[in-house]
């Protein structure tokens, strides 16, 4: 199979088959700016849309350098320890010269990428807004349709609209540093606000005291925010993924989550908007590819794009 072209057929039963291979290549049309490979992505997801959506889509950001890889490595295989199949699509940052990516994320998940119930797909976010690739959406379904019941978004990190995160999500997790600095890291209060949890990181030798105090410093500023959407309250967890520490908690947090949303009526309800939103997305999308490729409109952007930077020059002469 290797080598070859795939009919939509083959890459339609080795998904539902959980070919890694096959949902690998599947993936990779799917990113795919080709209009013929686009053609083809279109009827397999078409396809496998029915056998899709019957996951808990988990979103995890946080600062640079807070370790979501070491996180996401002992979280996963902890979920996988208990029957769960674990797919993690982790979107490394892209070089604005070269559109290149770093693609290291697999490698720092040692465990669970040699887990035979996870799959790590590490993808070029291609400088898209919000820490994802714009073909995430796509690419969850598909990892659905191939078996996988968690599905693990890892963004870029915080300073991106993180609401596309969680505009695609069931449960956000926000991955924050122990006595980094001022309570809430330079993270803005919206971010706060979209929490399903907070996890304190490396709460591990001289840093747990320290991050108690972050933990409690956390509380007090979710507190002093609106009411968050439902009777749902971000708990203020701490951990050490690198020690495996407090990992249990934030499993049981987000069985919690889950039920409850679902006892509620609010998950499918979630789930109405997620695809609601991925449609205006797609259809914006498409609306721009054409503009794009389209030379009158692409002239009457560029006149327009000259005409702003000599307006916002005079402006700054006076």
């Amino acid at each position: 199979m290797s080598g070859r072209l795939l009919t939509i057929d083959e890459y339609v039963k080795g998904i539902l088959a959980s070919d890694r291979v096959v949902l690998s290549r599947a993936i990779t049309l799917v990113e795919s700016n080709l209009e013929s490979d686009q053609q083809v992505a279109a009827e397999v997801l078409k396809q496998c849309l029915p056998h899709s959506g019957k996951s808990v889509r988990i979103g995890l950001t946080g600062v640079p350098g807070v370790g979501k890889s070491t996180f996401i490595d002992s979280f996963g295989t902890l979920l996988t320890g208990v029957g769960h199949k674990v797919a993690v699509l982790a979107v490394d940052p892209s070089s604005a010269a070269s559109k290149g990516s770093i693609l290291g994320d697999k490698t720092r998940m040692e465990r669970l990428s040699k887990d035979e119930n996870a799959f790590i797909r590490p993808s070029p976010n291609q400088l898209t807004l919000g820490g994802v690739t714009r073909s995430s959406r796509e690419v969850i379904l598909l990892c659905e349709a191939a078996g996988f019941d968690r599905i693990i978004i890892e963004t870029v990190g915080v300073g991106q609209s993180e609401t596309v995160v969680a505009a695609m999500v069931d449960f956000f997790l926000l991955l924050m540093l122990p006595g980094a600095g001022d309570e809430l890291q330079g993270i803005k209060k919206g971010i706060i606000e979209m929490a399903d949890v907070i996890v304190i990181n490396k709460a591990d030798g001289e840093m747990q005291s320290k991050a108690r105090l972050a933990a409690a410093n956390y509380a007090s500023a979710i507190r002093s925010l609106p009411s968050h959407e439902g009777k749902w309250i971000p708990p203020i967890l701490t951990c050490s993924a690198l020690e495996e520490k407090g990992m249990n908690e934030i499993v049981e947090v987000l069985n919690s989550f889950i039920l409850n949303v679902k006892e509620s009526g609010d998950f499918e309800l979630k789930r109405k908007t997620q695809r609601k939103t991925w449609l205006m997305d797609t259809l914006q999308y498409l609306f721009l590819e054409w503009a794009k490729n389209t030379p009158v409109v692409a002239s009457l952007f560029a006149e327009m794009e000259t005409a702003a930077r000599r307006w916002m020059a005079a402006r700054r002469r006076h």
